[in-house]
C-alpha cells in the first residue's frame, strides 16, 4: 500500500487504469489517496465503480484486453466445449457491442469453463440495460481483484492469477 499511496499521481492513475479502464475512476480513486488499508482503498474502488456514467463503463469495458486465461485454455475442457464458449463469446460480443465479464474469484479451475459457458448462455438472455448492470457489476468484482494485488505489490493484470474473465477476440483471466 506504500508504494501505491506514495505513488506520483500520474503513476498511481496509471496503475489504477490497469485494474479498471475508467479514466474518471481511476483519477478519483488515485484523488484520494493515501489509504489506510486495502478495505479503504476497496470501498473508494467499489464507490467509484458506482458512480461510472454509461461512457465510462464503456470505456472500462473497452479497455478489458483478449488473450487466454491459463485455467481454462486450452488443456481444460474439450474442443467441443471451447468451440461454444468462443461461438457464444461472439454472439455475446454481438448483441451487446462490449467484452464479457465475469468474476472467477474463487473458482476451481476444473469448474471455470462449465461456468463461464453457463453464464454467458444466460446473460445471452438480458435485455441491453440489465446487461449493462451485471456486467458493471462483474467488472466491479473483478477490479477488486486486480485492486490486492496491486496492494500487494503485484501486477493487477497479471495472467495465471485468479480473479476475473473478460472476452474481446480472445480471452483475459486476470
Amino acid at each position: 500500500m506504500d508504494g501505491f499511496n506514495d505513488a506520483p499521481p500520474a503513476a498511481a492513475e496509471a496503475a489504477l487504469l490497469g485494474c479498471c479502464g475508467s479514466v474518471r475512476w481511476a483519477r478519483r480513486v488515485a484523488a484520494h489517496r493515501p489509504y489506510p488499508d486495502l478495505d479503504a482503498l476497496l470501498a473508494a474502488a467499489d464507490e467509484a465503480a458506482y458512480d461510472l456514467s454509461p461512457t465510462d463503463l464503456a470505456e472500462a469495458l473497452a479497455g478489458e484486453a483478449a488473450g487466454a486465461p491459463p485455467d481454462i485454455a486450452p488443456t481444460r475442457g474439450s474442443l467441443a466445449a471451447h468451440t461454444a464458449l468462443r461461438a457464444a463469446q461472439a454472439a455475446y460480443e454481438a448483441r451487446f457491442g462490449h467484452v464479457f465479464v465475469v468474476s472467477l474469484d474463487e473458482v476451481d479451475p476444473d469448474e471455470s469453463l462449465g461456468l463461464l459457458l453457463a453464464s454467458l448462455r444466460r446473460r445471452l438472455n438480458h435485455d441491453p440495460d440489465e446487461e449493462r448492470a451485471v456486467a458493471a457489476e462483474e467488472l466491479r468484482r473483478v477490479t477488486r481483484s486486480r485492486l490486492a494485488r496491486l496492494a500487494r505489490g503485484d501486477d493487477p493484470a497479471g495472467e495465471g492469477v485468479p480473479g476475473g474473465y473478460t472476452h474481446a477476440c480472445g480471452i483475459d483471466h486476470t
